[in-house]
């Protein structure tokens, strides 16, 4: 199978439509460039970011524009990287999961809205599941599938694999798929905010 295709158009269109009835926002782009600029115009001056280590967001050009400064933004994730104390950078990574706004992406999406997050030791999970009021997931069109089991496929057979490899080549160990998000849904009274933006370009795993 090859996990690189773009979704047809109608595909995309129905994925849209499942996102919204679920009432999500979705917006479609069709790069990378105007996926960052969606981003900019969505999250307001102020607001605190946390975001996970994601190859989509760093194929946008995402990591560069948070270290420029421009955004005005509170960026949490520097503040943990600055901190060479493990005990007070463990504390404040536990801290940042009550950022405003996370940001990432998901490792496949269902024609039906839902979707699945992968993780080895859960880091980002936090955010996604509960503490983060808004979500803004970035996605390549790439990352439908039609249904559950062939999400599955997709995160076993593609997306760890090369996400090992990528591991293994930079930091010398490799990663495991411990921990997985099947997201159904959110509460309508939860009032969180969840956005996708999709791009119909190749990006990420």
């Amino acid at each position: 199978m090859n996990y690189d295709s773009l979704a047809p158009y109608e595909t995309v269109t129905k994925v849209v439509n499942a996102l919204k009835a679920k009432g999500y926002e979705a917006f479609v782009v069709e790069n990378g460039s105007q996926a960052l600029n969606k981003i900019k115009d969505l999250i307001p001056k102020g607001a605190s970011v946390m975001n996970g280590a994601s190859a989509t967001l760093e194929k946008i050009g995402y990591p560069e524009y948070l270290e420029s400064g421009k955004h005005k933004w509170v960026d949490l994730h520097a503040k943990v990287t600055a901190e060479n104390d493990r005990e007070k950078r463990a504390k404040l990574r536990r801290e940042s999961a009550l950022s405003e706004f996370y940001l990432g992406s998901v490792h496949a999406l269902i024609e039906n809205g839902e979707f699945i997050v992968a993780s080895n030791t859960g880091s980002q999970l936090p955010h996604i599941v509960y503490t983060s009021p808004n979500l803004l997931f970035v996605v390549s069109t790439k990352k439908i599938v039609p249904t559950l089991d062939a999400a599955m496929n997709r995160l076993t057979n593609h997306v760890f694999p090369l996400e090992n490899k990528f591991m293994l080549e930079h930091y010398k160990v490799g990663t495991n798929i411990n921990k997985i998000i099947i997201f159904k849904g959110e509460l309508p009274t939860s009032g969180r905010k969840i956005t996708f933006i999709l791009v119909n370009e190749n990006l990420g795993y």
